[in-house]
């Protein structure tokens, strides 16, 4: 005899029942079996909340259809609504009745299929006192049942549900299907129990927690038990008992995955050899309380040692560390319980070692902020996928800075700053806390900061910058700054402070080996120009006036945004490219035609907004001149191979006119295009995408970090 028991997403519809309907006709192949399900899903919870409501009714008879054709579907039809139709507002414990739904649907289905089957009543097998089952009266029954039925091959039973001494209708509580199944394995003396749900086995912990989580492939009735008792759900801690007591091997497995072997559980779980097996948690109020079990009594002290290291390390707060019969207990602060899980997982059941690099950033607005962000939601994929771990141990605004060597959590960032120091230079603090191999951040705009960038060098510190006024400096400082780097034999690091996460520095430094091979980089890089012009469309918008006092208004442009409409941001960036492809651009050498007259920059601010209404038709007017021609213009800047010119090339900014056939026609808001022309690429590299914005930025220089 096997027992084989189904859960409610493996019944949930027609398509997973067959798979279940497979899976047991393999098995009645070679054994006798008693087969165990749960409600379809969702299906406890609305008998709990609602009682059977027509649209109950509707996914049990929708699966009926897709399972029944003929005489025999009306018939299934029949019987289903006449058990829906029995439950009446006052009746006992009817949420226990979902089972008895998806169980006579699935008896019916399998006798239609030629298999000699028997719908079982677990109510009149079972009995059960407070949720616990009555064994010495239950298994009697069981056995009986199954010796008077010698002809059948599958009995179809209704998990779940029971009646207490008195024959009235109970439940084994949630999860009780489970134990269900272990009571009629035990009963019956059967050789085998699976328990199929939708996990591949006991995991070393919650994969929604922890992604690199794995499937123990082996287990003790005693581990598995412990998992279960301390918050692992995949295993509802009654059924083991049963099965333990009758030296009945369990067997989890996933019904959409039938190869997989899924965990055994057995007293042949354990190996002989002291070893950690899995940790599992559970809230406990305002804590969580994670215990790491183990198999064959290992050292807990030691493995106390290795918790408190580890947690230590990843910034997680112990409020408490024991044993508990064999297993290591660490209470956490809730919010720090998927960091504690992720930490230990890490430490006690990853082959790979994640190696951990220190940050210190400066600036927390919003290129910042949305770091920090972004550091604590990768984190986990970050560590699979890569190894490695991002900590934050520095971090400064433009008042105040903290340093933790020990990490400061993503979450209290905020919180630490405002307590943070401020009459000290985070710059010499940085240098003085550091170790060698650290990365310095730098996310603000300051103008000076880069000042600071070859001491870090000396020191062995890595820099990663999103600010392009730290290279946007003369060519000398610029050439300075990374020979130092590389004398030092540290990273330097600024693929954001052009196109953000394009990588638009880093194809230009791989399909361009030197100057010589370059024949033009043509660009809009200008965030706050690309937004202001594709947003305009003469008479059919705002006027060009309010949507640039807008964008000011949004923090898009500088504060005084005819910075941006002279050309400085595009300059700044022209400058970084050209430098990437091997031209020692200079400032003076980039000729910038600003789109609006001289008259525009000569006064006020209020009075150029008022120069800007008074021109609207002039605007409106060359908006419809460029609709009617089919074209677009676009704020380009350019460096084009020049053999007139003292460094071999010319360089400009200037508002362009392009065609449906240009790359630079179709971009719109704030995204960012360039495109290269070499000797060694017969037709132009074009790299177009987002080039403005906070997330973009932070993925990028995430990716800065990594690559040092």
């Amino acid at each position: 005899m096997q027992v084989l028991k189904f859960g409610g997403s493996s019944v949930a519809d027609a398509t997973n029942i067959s798979k279940v309907l497979d899976i047991v006709s393999n098995v009645a192949m070679r054994d006798r079996v008693i087969l165990v399900c749960s409600a379809i899903k969702g299906c406890t919870d609305i008998l709990i909340n609602e009682g059977p409501t027509p649209a109950l009714l509707s996914r049990h008879e929708a699966i009926i259809r897709r399972l029944f054709t003929g005489a025999e579907r009306e018939a299934a039809l029949e019987e289903c609504r006449s058990e829906f139709a029995a439950i009446g507002p006052d009746t006992p414990y009817r949420e226990a009745y979902g089972e008895i739904f998806s169980t006579r649907i699935i008896a019916a289905k399998l006798a239609c299929d030629g298999l000699n089957t028997l719908w079982i009543d677990s109510r009149s097998l079972i009995r059960a006192e407070n949720g616990r089952v009555i064994e010495k009266l239950s298994y009697p029954y069981i056995m009986a049942m199954v010796d008077s039925h010698p002809e059948v091959n599958v009995f179809v039973a209704p998990g779940f549900i029971c009646t207490d001494r008195e024959g009235l209708v109970c439940t084994l509580g949630r999860g009780g299907s489970d134990y269900s199944a272990a009571i009629y394995a035990a009963g019956s003396k059967a050789s085998g129990l699976e328990i199929w749900t939708d996990v591949p086995g006991i995991m070393t912990t919650n994969p929604k927690d922890v992604p690199s989580a794995r499937t123990i492939p082996n287990i003790s009735y005693k581990a598995a038990l412990d998992l279960a008792n301390y918050g692992a759900k995949v295993l509802y801690p009654p059924t083991v008992a049963p099965a333990m007591d009758a030296g009945i091997a369990i067997n989890i497995r996933n019904t959409f995955d039938p190869s997989n072997p899924g965990t055994v559980i057995s007293d042949k779980g354990e190996s002989g050899v002291a070893a950690w097996t899995g940790v599992a948690s559970m809230s406990q109020g305002d804590e969580s309380v994670i215990h790491i079990v183990g198999e064959g009594k290992p050292k807990v002290v030691i493995g106390q040692e290795r918790a408190s290291t580890v947690l230590k390390k990843a910034g997680v707060q112990v409020t408490e560390m024991g044993e508990e019969d064999g297993s290591i207990r660490v209470k956490v602060h809730k919010e720090q319980e998927r960091e504690a899980l992720e930490a230990i997982h890490r430490e006690f059941f990853e082959q790979k070692t994640t190696n951990v690099t220190d940050i210190y950033i400066a600036g927390f607005g919003a290129v910042g902020k949305a770091l920090v962000k972004l550091i604590e939601s990768s984190r986990a994929r970050v560590a699979d996928t890569t190894g490695r771990s991002i900590r934050i141990v520095g971090i400064a605004d433009s008042r105040r800075y903290v340093i933790d060597r020990e990490g400061i959590r993503p979450t209290e960032v905020a919180s630490r700053l405002k307590e943070g120091i401020s009459d000290r230079n985070f710059r010499d603090a940085v240098v003085e806390s550091a170790s060698r191999g650290a990365v310095f951040v730098d996310c603000s705009d300051s103008e000076t900061l880069y000042e600071a960038y070859g001491t870090f060098f000396r020191n062995g510190i890595n820099v990663v910058t999103s600010n392009r006024r730290a290279l946007a400096i003369p060519y000398a400082k610029y050439a300075s700054l990374k020979s130092e780097a590389l004398d030092n034999g540290v990273s330097f690091r600024y693929d954001t402070t052009v196109g953000a996460a394009i990588p638009m520095l880093e194809s230009l430094s791989g399909t361009v080996v030197n100057a010589d091979s370059l024949q033009s980089i043509e660009a809009v890089i200008s965030c706050t120009m690309n937004n202001i012009i594709t947003g305009y469309d003469g008479a059919n918008t705002e006027s060009f006036a309010t949507l640039l006092r807008k964008a000011q208004q949004a923090g898009l442009t500088e504060q005084d945004p005819r910075m941006d409409l002279g050309g400085q941001d595009a300059l700044r960036k022209l400058l970084i490219l050209a430098r990437e492809a091997g031209v020692p651009l200079e400032e003076k050498d980039v000729e910038i035609k600003p789109m609006l007259g001289k008259e525009f920059f000569d006064c006020s601010l209020d009075e150029f907004y008022r120069k800007l209404e008074d021109d609207e038709p002039e605007f409106i007017a060359r908006e419809k001149e460029l609709d009617d021609l089919g074209q677009r213009q676009r704020f380009v800047a350019s460096l084009t191979r020049d053999a007139r010119s003292p460094l071999g090339f010319k360089a400009s900014i200037r508002m362009q006119l392009v065609g449906i056939d240009s790359p630079f026609y179709w971009i719109s808001g704030t995204e960012n295009v360039i495109s290269i022309r070499s000797d060694i690429n017969s037709s132009p590299m074009v790299l177009k995408g987002a080039g403005e914005g906070a997330l973009f930025a932070a993925t990028g220089i995430i990716g800065d970090i990594l690559g040092v």
